[in-house]
C-alpha cells in the first residue's frame, strides 16, 4: 500500500532506537524526510547514516533532550514546518509510590505529558494552515491497564491522552489528525530496563521474569518494534484522515476488555 507520504517531512523524537527508530524507518521507506531527536550523539549519528543509506531520504540528526526547552528548540529549528510529528520519550522506571517525590512526578510530567504538548503547540497551527498534519504519540498500555508500580507513567501518560482527546476534535476538519499508540510488551531496550528494575524489586532472575511476561501475553510473545512502527506509519498516511483522537492498543490482545 502506498501511504501517500512521499515528499513529506517528519520530526521523530527518540528516533535513534526502539519504537522511535522503527517509526522513523517505516516513514523513511515511504519517502519521508526525517529529523530525528535523541540524547546520545553517537547512536543518533549511526541511526541517521543507516537510514539514509537504506532508504535514500534526507535525515537530520539533532542531539538534545526533548524534556528541555533547548532540546525542543533545536529540533524545531532543524524542521520548523513538519508535516508529521512523532512524540516519544522514555518512561519512568517502576517503583513504590510511597517513595516518589514531587521532583519524580514533575520529571514524569515533563517527559510524558508536557513535552509532547509543547511540541504540538509549536507545530499544530502550521499543519492546519497547510491543510495536512499527522501527530502520533507513542504512549503505553498503562493508560488502559494501570499497574501500581507504573504509577508515574499511569498518571502522566493519562494526562497526555486526556489532552489529546480534546485537541484532536478541533484539528481534524483542517486535515490534521492526532492519535496515540499504546504498545504492550515490546522487545526493546526500554522493556529490558523495565525488567531489570523488576529484578531489583522482586529478587527474581531476569530470564524468569522476561520469559513469564512473554508467555502471559495472549500472542505468546513480545511484540516487535517494527510492528509499532508500521501502525504509526499507517496512522500518518493519507488513508487515515478519518481516524483522530484515538488510543490504539498494539499489545497482542493483553488488554482484557471489550472496549
Amino acid at each position: 500500500m502506498d501511504l501517500g507520504l512521499k515528499g513529506r517531512s517528519a520530526i521523530v523524537c527518540g528516533g535513534s532506537r526502539g519504537m522511535g527508530r522503527a517509526a522513523a524507518e517505516m516513514l523513511a521507506a515511504e519517502g519521508v524526510a526525517l529529523t530525528i531527536l535523541a540524547r546520545n550523539q553517537e547512536r543518533l549519528d549511526a541511526a541517521a547514516t543507516d537510514i539514509r543509506a537504506r532508504f535514500g531520504v534526507a535525515v537530520t540528526p539533532v542531539a538534545g533532550d526533548v524534556t528541555t526547552e533547548a532540546g525542543r528548540a533545536a529540533v524545531l529549528a532543524a524542521c520548523p514546518h513538519p508535516d508529521i510529528l512523532i512524540n516519544n520519550a522514555d518512561g519512568m522506571p517502576p517503583g513504590d509510590f510511597r517513595v516518589w517525590t514531587r521532583d519524580d512526578w514533575i520529571a514524569a510530567l515533563d517527559a510524558m505529558m508536557l513535552s509532547p504538548i509543547a511540541l504540538m503547540k509549536a507545530t499544530v497551527d502550521g499543519m492546519m494552515a497547510r491543510g495536512f498534519g499527522r501527530i502520533v504519540n507513542i504512549v503505553s498500555r498503562s493508560v488502559k491497564i494501570p499497574q501500581l508500580e507504573m504509577g508515574l507513567s499511569n498518571g502522566a501518560r493519562s494526562g497526555l491522552v486526556g489532552f489529546v482527546a480534546g485537541l484532536a476534535r478541533q484539528t481534524v476538519a483542517k486535515g490534521v489528525t492526532i492519535n496515540n499508540v499504546l504498545p504492550g510488551i515490546v522487545a526493546t531496550d526500554a522493556q529490558r530496563h523495565h525488567v531489570e528494575k523488576l529484578v531489583e524489586m522482586t529478587g527474581r532472575s531476569f530470564g524468569d521474569i522476561w520469559a513469564e511476561r512473554g508467555a502471559q501475553n495472549p500472542a505468546g510473545r513480545y511484540g516487535e518494534a517494527s510492528e509499532i512502527g508500521a501502525t504509526i506509519a499507517f496512522l500518518c498516511s493519507v488513508h487515515a484522515g478519518f481516524i483522530t483522537g484515538q488510543s490504539i492498543l498494539v499489545d497482542g490482545g493483553q488488554y482484557p476488555g471489550t472496549y
